[in-house]
């Protein structure tokens, strides 16, 4: 599911790069697209951390 998400982000920071704000140079479409989904990436692998250091101490 994370590999999903991150896939999409990409894919949709790249068209709001190009439509929204109208930014005509690949390379930084490139490394805004890669920025958030990498950011993305890391904010879930974080979260699914937490969850399973909060469930390693329930136990």
């Amino acid at each position: 599911m994370q590999e999903i998400l991150t896939a999409v982000t990409y894919l949709v920071a790249w068209l709001a790069c190009e439509k929204v704000f109208h930014i005509e140079s690949g390379l930084t479409k490139l490394i805004i697209s890669l920025g958030a989904a990498v950011g993305v990436y890391v904010l879930i692998a974080v979260k699914e951390s937490r969850n399973k250091t909060r469930k390693g101490r329930d136990d």
